[in-house]
């Protein structure tokens, strides 16, 4: 998939009042990120577009399940059964990321495409290491095959970040009745169909003083649903809804840029700016991404949002 083209601190930018920049772009920066805003330039952006944050006054936690899945996976329809209701049953506060992945970090037997069924690839190479980072990676991990998935990444009892199927809704449950808000996130899309660009804003605002460790931004991009054929314990359902695909982040940063002083806004909250050229190969319509902020130490996600494209 096509990366990221931009990202910045909007505290590092200075536009020019004049109808051109003329250095618009930071050292680096790769140029023609701004041919993506149909409108005008760089300057016209920040003088007609450019959002200003107000107080995040939000007071909830929301909660990331991860549900590492495979479409010849037998068992693996159930699970993501689950993850739906909880997300359902849950509006606003509980997001999916389905990520085709096993314990690896290869394309394992449930992933694998073979003709003439199972020929759409699920798999993207941020997913795979997802798998090898919470599978091969770790010591003792349990994650040794699917479905598997995590709660937040969330040490909910096990010792480890990821968790079986059957302890998701208890887990969920669990972090909706807690409530302990420790990061709050907010975000501002906006998406010009003329030229596949989307121009992300998001500010952090990291609420619990405890919280010393290293922390990262993640902005994944994710298909809402796509139909094709899922197996099953007895059979193959051809006409299956896979639904929340993972398809990878849209700066290549998998496990994300760091909340440090170089974005950091007087407010002493975080601002990371991105644009991204959407693939071909996805509608639109059917796209969101998810922003959350996770520990770089203990693997923990403290807040989750969701955008629609």
């Amino acid at each position: 998939m096509k990366k990221i083209l931009f990202i910045l601190a909007i505290t590092a930018v200075g536009f020019a009042s004049c109808d051109k920049v003329q250095n618009p772009y930071p050292v680096g920066a790769p140029q023609g990120s701004w041919a993506l805003y149909p409108n005008g330039d760089s300057a016209h952006y920040a003088t007609n577009v450019w959002p200003t944050f107000t107080t995040n006054t939000n007071v909830n936690r929301n909660v990331l399940i991860e549900d590492y899945t495979g479409h010849q996976c037998i068992y693996c329809p159930a699970a993501a059964a689950l993850a739906l209701q909880l997300e359902d049953d849950n509006p606003g506060r509980v997001y999916v990321s389905s990520v085709h992945t096993g314990a690896s970090g290869l394309i394992e037997a449930f992933q694998q495409l073979s003709s003439p069924t199972f020929v759409v690839d699920f798999t993207c190479p941020e997913g795979l290491l997802i798998g090898k980072r919470f599978g091969v990676d770790t010591p003792g991990s349990p994650f040794q095959g699917n479905p598997f998935g995590s709660v937040s990444r969330k040490d909910h009892g096990n010792g480890y970040p990821v968790t079986a199927a059957n302890t998701w809704a208890s887990a969920t449950d669990a972090m909706i009745a807690t409530n302990d808000l420790k990061v709050n996130i907010q975000a501002v899309a906006n998406y010009y169909p003329s030229t596949r660009g989307l121009f992300l804003h998001t500010e952090i605002d990291v609420i619990d003083p405890t919280l010393t460790n290293e922390l990262k931004v993640v902005v994944q991009l994710i298909e809402d649903s796509l139909q094709a054929p899922q197996k099953f314990p007895s059979s193959t359902d051809y006409n299956y809804v896979h639904r929340d695909i993972f398809r990878g982040t849209i700066d290549g940063f998998n496990f994300g840029r760091t909340l440090d002083v170089a974005h950091m806004n007087a407010n002493g909250d975080y601002n990371f700016f991105y644009i991204y050229e959407l693939p071909s190969q996805y509608d639109s319509s059917n796209m969101h991404v998810l922003i959350y902020v996770r520990d770089a130490v203990t693997e923990e996600v403290y807040q989750v949002i969701k955008k629609q494209l």
